[in-house]
């Protein structure tokens, strides 16, 4: 599925391309799914426009979205030691909506005996997010108390695994159709956020994981205990200046409080990617996928996840 210009995911359009070719340590893969998220949908339109710089300032350098697959090796680059054809795998790359897909060998892994190809292809960036903010960006430690804002979402419902994974008493803020969802993944407590704000319902949080970013700053740090973190892993939904000022805001805050503010950017690899794979053959995590689009409606997957209430993940099926 192609795109020429930047515009809206029903400019897609099925198309038969070359195969990508494969570097030294690069691996071809041939695609049985493609995870996506509201990140394809941004490089799909062009914005906002901080994608163009990854993707192409005035028209996408190689327009066939999604970061995230599995499939079979098809071909390895010569100095490739982990894979070899044949091998069933999922991870990181670029353009996951087509045939076939190449990416490095470090941001691959061994697919999770236990999981679909469509399973598999719903971990990669999301799970990684949930994995890298909560572990590395946050210091979870066991026994802490968090919060974990925009719980149903695709990110949201791994963070609400893992941290359980963790040993962390967790609350999930969600809304009222998937309260059974969130608490069915581990949660020890729900908020519904149609019926209640979690900022002002005096509950003190050692660290707050936020999706959403449906609250102000200051709203969010009188949830979290004097020596808190509040992760924030979202602020896309604004546009222009708003979207900078909220990007930035809480990095320039941070030095002059006790909280700890933080932003951060999750990097696909496959020592982490190893991680989630055995997290899942233990039976810790599982990915929840909303639904299933076959390769020619991936302009539909894309508009269903911009509607903003897809419970998890979605994946497209080839």
């Amino acid at each position: 599925m192609v795109h020429d210009a930047y515009g809206s995911p029903e400019l897609l359009e099925l198309r038969d391309i070359d195969p990508p070719a494969i570097d030294e340590d690069g691996v071809l893969v041939r695609v049985r799914a493609a995870g996506l998220q509201v990140g394809d949908c941004f490089g799909v339109r062009g914005a906002p426009f901080a994608m163009r710089l990854v993707s192409g300032l005035l028209r996408p350098r190689y327009g066939v979205p999604g970061f995230d697959l599995a499939g079979q090796v098809e071909a390895v680059g010569k100095s490739v030691k982990r894979f070899q054809p044949g091998d069933e795998v999922f991870g990181a790359c670029r353009g996951s909506c087509a045939e076939f897909a190449s990416t490095g060998e470090n941001q691959l892994a061994l697919k999770p005996a236990n999981l679909t190809m469509e399973g598999a292809a719903a971990l990669p960036t999301s799970a990684l997010a949930a994995l890298q903010g909560l572990r590395d960006t946050g210091s979870l430690r066991p026994g802490q108390k968090v919060l974990i804002n925009g719980a149903s979402g695709g990110v949201g419902t791994f963070a609400v695994q893992l941290a359980k994974a963790f040993g962390a008493e967790v609350t999930g803020v969600c809304s009222t159709a998937n309260v059974e969802l969130v608490r069915s993944l581990g949660a020890d407590h729900v908020v519904d956020y149609t019926r209640e704000d979690f900022a002002r319902r005096g509950e003190r949080y050692d660290l707050i994981f936020d999706n959403v970013e449906n609250r102000s700053l200051s709203e969010c740090r009188r949830a979290l205990t004097p020596g808190g973190t509040l992760i924030l892993n979202s602020g896309t939904g604004a546009r222009g200046i708003e979207m900078l000022i909220r990007l930035v805001k809480p990095l320039v805050v941070s030095p002059f409080v006790r909280q700890k503010l933080r932003r951060y950017l999750s990097t696909p690899n496959h020592d982490d990617l190893v991680v989630l794979k055995q997290l899942v053959e233990s039976g810790k995590l599982r990915p929840v996928v909303d639904r299933t689009f076959p390769l020619v409606e991936t302009s539909e997957a894309l508009l269903h996840i911009e509607g903003g209430h897809a419970r998890g993940k979605v994946v497209v099926t080839l």
